[in-house]
């Protein structure tokens, strides 16, 4: 269904025509101060305390500032596609962006709120924000008794779950450390992305390739992102109880098998020539190689396994997130999917990011510092480049003046 009414839109500021305009920008955003910061901190270069301490933040603000910015506007700009219902826009997009905002001021500068405003009030600013996402995306969704895209609620509230453990886990209140909820946190997010990228990275291949479109094989999407989602349920059940190492390892090894045949499958080698194509290919690289190098480290013993998980966030995540809100972006702001040429390095920076930041630290531990400032910097020039191109297009109507 085409969505028109260009009176109302016109009296809209461009920006919060819809949800990925106000969220991808400041998540992008978002991510490059909140890495410049948490750079300096951990170089001794500024020494003031965010909510939680400068680790418990930057794991905490990577998923949930950033991570979640963009899921949000990617779910709130497709839940118009899904139902044909105009988006939420305006004042009330606007108190949504707020909402975020909030809880990132909250977290970061905690010293700046009322005295009031205590650990408890602080947790509840900052959960705030996914049900709210949540509700906006049901209402619609069950009006018109879609169910199929429902799916994406649930996901919101197991994220709120997740959130709440790394505040318990922060304050000591569940029998979990910090590093176990934020390892429930990623898988949570590998689970959605692999369900995303099994419903588009096919149709975006043979459309951008002129290719046949590949089928996809239901048993090996189950297990692919099944044996993910058993995965996802351990780690956030594991106040409750203890699963042996074993299990957690077979689980991984089992996901990133599964995740690599699919990626096979989907012929990555041809998109060579499409950086909107293979950046997104390579960021599904990245993830079943994390998955599968964490799973072998349940079996060898690997020194500072943390470090594998980046695998998974910067060239994972990262890459999946600055390759599908560059292509986005084009797309619903009326453009043709033809990135900025400087993007072609912003793609390949975010890899580099991560290759750096799992890489140097494991082999010389003695540069651990300068190997994450080295992966930072690579990681701002990514979405630096991001903002730089993009903000002009998201603060502008769209080109075919289209509502949107």
């Amino acid at each position: 269904m085409q969505i028109t009414d260009l009176a109302e839109e016109q009296k809209i500021l461009p920006v919060l025509r819809l949800g990925f305009r106000p969220f991808f920008l400041a998540g992008a955003l978002f991510s490059v101060i909140a890495l410049l910061l948490w750079g300096a901190m951990l170089s001794g270069h500024i020494s003031f305390q965010p909510y939680g301490g400068g680790l418990w933040w930057h794991i905490h603000e990577m998923l949930f500032g950033f991570g979640c910015a963009i899921v949000a506007g990617f779910l709130l700009t497709a839940i118009q596609n899904w139902t044909g219902m105009r988006g939420i826009s305006g004042l009330p997009l606007l108190g949504l962006f707020m909402l975020w905002l909030a809880g990132r001021a909250a977290l970061l500068l905690p010293m700046w709120l009322p005295t009031l405003l205590n650990d408890y009030v602080i947790i509840l600013i900052d959960l705030s924000f996914l049900p709210a996402v949540a509700y906006i995306l049901a209402k619609p969704l069950l009006k018109i008794k879609q169910y199929r895209n429902l799916f994406f609620v649930p996901i919101l509230v197991l994220f709120t779950v997740a959130n709440l453990e790394m505040h318990l886990a922060k304050l000591g209140l569940a029998n979990m450390t910090v590093n176990q909820a934020a390892y429930a946190s990623v898988t949570l997010m590998a689970v959605l992305m692999s369900v995303m990228a099994g419903r588009v990275v096919p149709m975006f291949t043979a459309n951008g390739t002129k290719t046949t479109k590949v089928l996809p094989l239901p048993w090996l999407e189950k297990l692919a992102t099944g044996s993910l989602a058993i995965i996802t349920a351990l780690l956030l059940l594991q106040p409750l109880f203890t699963v042996p190492a074993a299990v957690f390892g077979t689980l991984f090894l089992l996901s990133g098998v599964s995740q690599a045949i699919r990626w096979c499958r989907w012929k990555p080698w041809i998109t060579f020539g499409v950086p909107l194509l293979w950046s997104i290919h390579g960021s599904l690289f990245f993830i079943w190689a994390g998955l599968f190098t964490v799973g072998m480290s349940y079996f060898i013993q690997v020194p500072f396994v943390s470090h594998l998980w980046h695998l998974i966030t910067v060239g994972g995540m990262g890459g999946l997130i600055l390759a599908m809100i560059s292509r986005v972006s084009l797309g619903h702001t009326g453009r043709m999917l033809q990135q900025p040429k400087a993007m072609f390095g912003g793609f390949l920076s975010i890899f580099i990011a991560a290759t750096i930041r799992v890489i140097g630290p494991i082999f010389w531990m003695q540069y651990y510092i300068t190997f994450i400032n080295v992966s930072i910097t690579f990681w701002l020039i990514a979405f630096g480049l991001f903002v730089y191109h993009y903000a002009p297009m998201l603060f502008k109507p769209r080109v075919d003046g289209r509502p949107g």
